[in-house]
């Protein structure tokens, strides 16, 4: 039986990865951690993910919830798991991160703990949007030299990051399907008298409003005609279990780090 743990675990993504987890045979969830002061730490997690009492209590160390499992589930922020990988490295223990928004110091703190453990990395965890970047990789070199490339990306107004880590995928699954550089040729916003649009730009667009799961749309617009390819999440849930299938993979393998096409098995 593996054990599970799961930062963040009362926020909207930790509290249905404990609810879900209960689904998955051969997971168990063994610990719970939020930040130190949250109001949810020393209650049981069931009680806040709707699963009824399950012995786990919530704690506020990441330390000891870290190491007693073996694999952690991590969705928080980009300071927050930084340090969990840490801890999960020092303890030789998996990682899941979900978390969004890491600068290029930060990606390589993360590669230098795979070098120790098995770390799974995704923006976006759910089948859906895996098999739209396959797409994304195969349809690109056809449409690219003569059609304009843009996405769009939406998602609720508490978001913090922009443009979404989803987003920011799908443009580098596409750049370097493409053989363009993305710090190159990507614009993120368009205001004023901006002159035509050049042909190797590729646009990412965000929109930051009421309670929007995640929406993402990439189009191709030629002459004549426009390809658009759209993915809408309606439910955390999907994202929760790709988590949950990405930590019962992940357990047993070598160290190095891994995404959702090595998961699904699409590489």
């Amino acid at each position: 039986m593996i054990r599970l743990a799961v930062t963040g675990a009362a926020g909207r993504m930790g509290s249905r990865i404990a609810a879900l987890s209960a689904e998955y045979e051969g997971l168990k969830l063994s610990g719970a951690l939020e930040r130190s002061g949250a109001p949810a730490v020393g209650k049981d997690i069931g009680m806040i993910a709707g699963l009824g009492e399950t012995g786990v209590l919530i704690k506020d160390s990441a330390q000891d919830v870290i190491s007693s499992a073996d694999v952690t589930i991590d969705f928080s922020s980009v300071a927050a798991t930084l340090g969990h990988i840490e801890i999960a490295a020092a303890n030789s223990r998996a990682m899941v991160i979900g978390t969004t928004g890491f600068e290029k110091d930060d990606l390589s703190k993360i590669k230098k703990a795979a070098e120790k453990i098995p770390v799974m990395m995704a923006p976006n965890m759910s089948v859906g949007v895996n098999l739209l970047l396959k797409v994304l990789a195969q349809i690109s070199p056809v449409l690219a030299d003569e059609y304009d490339i843009e996405i769009v990306e939406a998602h609720h107004r508490l978001k913090k990051d922009a443009p979404s880590g989803t987003a920011l995928k799908m443009a580098q699954v596409i750049a370097d399907s493409i053989k363009r550089d993305l710090d190159e040729v990507a614009v993120y916003c368009r205001k004023g008298i901006t002159g035509e649009r050049t042909r190797k730009e590729i646009g990412i667009q965000t929109v930051r409003a009421g309670d929007i799961v995640g929406d993402h749309t990439v189009m191709f617009g030629g002459l004549g005609e426009r390809i658009e390819i759209t993915h809408k999440a309606s439910s955390r849930d999907t994202f929760a279990r790709g988590a949950l299938r990405a930590a019962l993979w992940i357990v047993g393998k070598k160290p190095g780090l891994y995404d959702m096409q090595d998961v699904l098995g699409l590489k």
